[in-house]
């Protein structure tokens, strides 16, 4: 990845969770011009997107001051793109139509997006290639960096972090809507030994939600209920509002 990065428009992948919202925090403490988030909403278990709670990543672009896109479930059903067969590729094509759209709207084109993959060769060798094909750069500040130095500078940062969903070993009820704080951490690390739990939820282990930080002027007010399916849960949201 290039250390210096072209003037230009900069669309941020979001899904609200901790790992999109610090790519786009760390692209924009670098100058760089986040001028649209894009969200993908799957439908079920999605082996490319972070599920849970998304249609908040509204109140969160709001917060930011930055347009939201959405592409819906239904666009997963995109035509006129690039069709590989391998598992993964489907679910990608939504996220290039909508890429490439506004590259043609935005004045420029589009320089690059944001990404907040740590470890998944799986999503972000697919992403790069999609910025290949649409010639941009790719800006993912999480890749194969140290996931509790990652987890310490959110914090330090001043990022609120909720966890809506788990599904792990070790991981039980009690975490949904737990704070992803240093005592969450430090627990994490005793699961991690005995589970093998990651520190950051890699491979959907848990899912996250960021409800303030140093990027948003308002926080995010939730009230929700907990769902909960024998060894996975989370959270579902009855209302949101912005402080």
């Amino acid at each position: 990845m290039p250390e210096d990065f072209a003037d230009g428009s900069w669309i941020g992948l979001f899904s609200g969770g901790k790992d999109s919202s610090w790519a786009v925090y760390r692209a924009l403490e670098r100058g760089l011009s986040v001028d649209r988030l894009l969200t993908v909403h799957p439908e079920g278990d999605s082996y490319m997107y972070h599920v849970p709670e998304t249609r908040l990543t509204a109140l969160a672009a709001e917060s930011m001051g930055i347009p939201l896109v959405d592409v819906e479930p239904g666009d997963l059903e995109a035509e006129g793109v690039r069709d590989s067969g391998r598992q993964g590729d489907d679910e990608l094509e939504p996220l290039e139509v909508a890429v490439a759209t506004l590259d043609d709207e935005l004045e420029g084109g589009v320089t690059g997006v944001t990404a907040g993959a740590v470890e998944s060769e799986f999503q972000t060798s697919r992403i790069e290639g999609m910025c290949e094909r649409l010639d941009c750069d790719l800006f993912a500040p999480l890749w194969q960096a140290d996931p509790r130095t990652l987890a310490e500078s959110m914090l330090e940062a001043g990022f609120e972090i909720l966890i809506v969903q788990v599904a792990a070993a070790g991981l039980d009820e009690s975490w949904l809507g737990r704070t992803y704080d240093a005592d969450a951490l430090a627990d994490l690390e005793a699961l991690n030994e005995e589970y093998g739990v990651h520190l950051l939820g890699e491979g959907g282990e848990f899912e996250t939600l960021v409800i303030d930080g140093p990027h948003m002027g308002r926080r995010l007010d939730l009230e929700y209920e907990t769902e909960w399916a024998g060894t996975r849960g989370r959270i579902r949201v009855t209302e949101a509002s912005l402080e």
